[in-house]
């Protein structure tokens, strides 16, 4: 069974009186272990895709299920302990806790979920240890670079045990070195995890990653094939 399905999903935004259409009849599935690259021009839909997927955000008509799970027939609240408790999330600007140091901030989403304390300390600190910043654990934000954030991030969206991670632009932030790094990361943890990973991306070199490569065009599959 594919963890994601969406079938014949359109998307359509009211802007002032016009109606846009960011998708138009999108219908593809996705499987465990995956590592996938969406791809397309700004406007091609490929944000929004994501964000159905993640729950973030409901079709204008279609089905989007997760595990065998139809989340257009589910409420706010039921979307949102789905989302939780099964997808990770890693943001172009990363969107980490100023507050919060990067212990705290891979440990938040354990705690919102309930995971007890010793369960919580021993994977957070995993988790840094596994994205390279076993060292930088107590360090915030505003003290960690653009790439050791971004790898925070990858550390959070992976701290619930999640069934899939969603990563927008995952590297757009960042310079090439640390763009790589991040990507590098991302894969290696796939590979030994078995997590499905979906990234969107306007960048070759990003691309070059996956091992599927989803190509939109106008809210609409462009191309879709396997790489290698």
């Amino acid at each position: 069974m594919s963890v994601i399905e969406v079938q014949d999903v359109k998307k359509t935004f009211k802007i002032g009186e016009i109606d846009t259409q960011a998708l138009r009849g999108v219908s593809m599935n996705f499987e465990q272990g995956e590592f996938t690259a969406l791809v397309g021009p700004s406007g091609s839909g490929k944000t929004t895709l994501l964000q159905l997927i993640g729950c973030l955000d409901q079709p204008t008509s279609g089905k989007v299920i997760i595990k065998g799970m139809d989340v257009t027939r589910m409420n706010a609240n039921q979307r949102a302990d789905l989302r939780k408790a099964t997808i990770g999330f890693v943001f172009q600007f990363f969107a980490l806790i100023p507050g919060l140091n990067a212990y705290e901030n891979v440990e938040l989403p354990m705690l919102l979920k309930g995971v007890k304390t010793a369960e919580r300390k021993q994977r957070a600190n995993d988790l840094l240890k596994a994205v390279g910043l076993a060292d930088r654990a107590h360090h915030r934000p505003d003290q960690l670079s653009g790439g050791e954030q971004q790898r925070v991030a990858v550390a959070r969206a992976l701290s619930v045990d999640p069934v899939m991670v969603l990563a927008d632009e995952p590297t757009a932030n960042l310079d090439t070195e640390n763009g790589k790094q991040v990507m590098e990361i991302m894969q290696r943890l796939n590979q030994e995890t078995g997590v499905t990973f979906i990234f969107a991306t306007h960048d070759p070199r990003v691309v070059s990653y996956a091992r599927r490569v989803v190509q939109l065009r106008d809210g609409l599959v462009a191309d879709n094939h396997q790489v290698g």
